[in-house]
């Protein structure tokens, strides 16, 4: 991975989980207007075959935190961003389970991806963000308050809540710090976890609607956001 020829005045912005969904949508997005370093867990060359050119990836599994800090950090290195505008930590996983049949293996993978991944990377970015004078955003999940089938993920992204919130208070002056949480959006996640929403699948939003829905919540800069079904309904951008 080489660097990129980042226009003079372009903002420079990390995106986790950035080969799917809502990740995928946003580094779309933001890539007409900004330099952007995409990391998921895909190879290389998958990767290159969804994010759109002029985007630089790193592969990065949340489901090893601290190795996938690690690479993020060096690709940073790699394209001399000793600061950083904004960082997007998006990487999510669950699984569809009653909670006495999850595993330890799988409830570690969730508390990994959703939680503990994201406390690592915010960490190890603290420095060029401050350099930058930049703005992390966790990317939550309204299913924090609870749920069913999904008890291990709601957990993860209501500590993942508790955790932005107590961030946005230690570097307040320092670093912006929002926590942003998704209503249900058609990313797919749910038929990779084993969860058949029925006939509700018809109401998540798009994930090019909910993209578009964080960063007006980004431009906003209210230390916590939902985006439920009112938001997105009541916008005419219902899901599909």
């Amino acid at each position: 991975m080489g660097k990129t020829g980042q226009t003079a005045g372009q903002k420079r912005i990390l995106i986790t989980g950035a080969t799917s969904g809502i990740g995928l949508a946003l580094a779309r997005r933001h890539a007409l207007h900004a330099t952007v370093l995409a990391a998921g867990r895909r190879p290389a060359a998958e990767a290159r075959e969804v994010l759109p050119d002029g985007v630089v990836y790193v592969q990065a599994d949340q489901h090893e935190p601290e190795q996938a800090a690690a690479a993020v950090l060096s690709a940073l290195d790699e394209l001399g961003w000793d600061g950083l505008d904004l960082a997007i930590l998006n990487a999510g996983t669950g699984h569809a389970v009653d909670p006495a049949e999850e595993t330890p293996q799988m409830l570690r993978a969730v508390l990994d991806v959703n939680l503990f991944g994201a406390i690592v990377l915010s960490q190890a970015l603290r420095p060029r963000l401050e350099a930058g004078q930049g703005r992390l955003v966790l990317i939550g999940s309204t299913a924090r308050k609870g749920a069913a089938a999904f008890a291990s993920y709601a957990a993860a992204k209501a500590g993942l809540h508790g955790f932005g919130r107590a961030l946005a208070e230690e570097w307040r002056g320092r670093i912006a710090v929002q926590v942003i949480h998704p209503g249900p959006t058609d990313t797919g996640m749910h038929a990779r976890a084993g969860h058949d929403p029925g006939p509700l699948l018809r109401l998540f939003a798009r994930t090019g609607t909910m993209a578009r829905l964080i960063e007006r919540a980004i431009e906003r800069g209210r230390a916590v956001e939902s985006i439920g079904f009112a938001r997105f309904l009541g916008r005419g951008e219902g899901g599909r």
